[in-house]
């Protein structure tokens, strides 16, 4: 990686976020909320693992599943809140350069997995609805477990890819990334070199790991959902419609703002609005996921009561 000193605030190997803003009224307050969104974060989603880990009637796919998303979620927040949360509480906003990579390639190969992950439970509950009797045969614990493997595989085998090659460009200017964390298009923006070949593997690379999984999901949900109207009582399709509620509206949730976020035009009107919508998708949906299956699956919540 190679960068040029034009800029005061930074030396030739350190990168300037500029987060949501430089309000110093503000750091107190910010660096409050995010301890305590980070605490109920890690807290909400180790609960979830051990939930699934402790009690015997959570030894299944679906929940091993979520237990896996709920300790990859804490990794998730983890390579951006102590980063941000450490420039509210000492006013130091630099990064280096090789932190930067670095927080990007974690940052990029969670999502990436998370994104497998998702589509693997849904094609659970797609077998679970679609195919009942073939469930047992089909979603076996090896099988479950292969999933899981190549969900973390694929990730980081993605993101290594993107991350080498994002890492070879020539970094000059101001090296300030308009961003509270190092995401692939903000970096690019400082790009003084062409950047015609990154940009293909990353949308090579955003395909496989975003987009395709999210074809997959909407499929299997389309199937589910059709399934689910063929069923005759009201009662049976409430109750077949709640085993995958909250997953649902996880990836609802999601793969709303991940899109958004990646797909709106980065121009200086729609800049704020674009950090909105990447800090749904990197700290909201890790906040939010553990009180949503906590919420609405009843076999979670009744083991939290135990």
């Amino acid at each position: 990686m190679k960068t040029r000193e034009e800029d005061n605030q930074t030396s030739p190997m350190e990168f300037l976020l500029l987060g949501m803003g430089n309000t110093p009224t503000l750091q107190i307050p910010l660096f409050l909320l995010s301890l305590i969104i980070y605490s109920v974060i890690v807290i909400g989603n180790i609960l979830i693992v051990v939930l699934v880990v402790s009690e015997q009637h959570l030894h299944t796919p679906m929940y091993t599943f979520l237990g896996t998303l709920s300790f990859l979620e804490t990794w998730y927040s983890s390579t951006i809140l102590p980063q941000l949360l450490a420039s509210f509480l000492t006013g130091d906003r630099t990064i280096s350069a090789h932190s930067c990579m670095a927080q990007f390639y974690f940052f990029s190969s969670f999502v990436a997995t998370e994104c497998y992950l998702l589509e693997a439970m849904s094609y659970d509950r797609y077998l679970a609805i679609c195919q009942p009797l073939l469930y047992a045969s089909l979603m076996t614990w090896k099988i479950c477990l292969q999933l899981v493997a190549v969900s973390w595989l694929v990730g980081m085998l993605v993101s290594a890819t993107v991350t080498a090659f994002l890492s070879q460009i020539n970094f000059c200017g101001r090296k300030t990334i308009d961003h509270f964390f190092c995401d692939f298009t903000p970096l690019l923006e400082l790009s003084c070199s062409d950047t015609s070949v990154v940009t293909l593997v990353s949308f090579i690379m955003s395909f496989l790991s975003i987009l395709f999984p999210f074809l997959f999901t909407l499929v299997s949900y389309v199937c589910i959902t059709a399934a689910i109207l063929r069923i005759s009582s009201n009662i049976g399709r409430q109750k077949t419609f709640s085993t995958c509620s909250s997953h649902l509206t996880v990836v609802t949730i999601f793969y709303v703002t991940l899109l958004i976020a990646y797909l709106l035009p980065r121009t200086a009107p729609l800049r704020q609005l674009n950090k909105v919508f990447s800090f749904f998708y990197t700290i909201l949906m890790p906040l939010v996921n553990p009180f949503i299956y906590i919420l609405r699956n009843k076999e979670v919540s009744e083991a939290l009561r135990k």
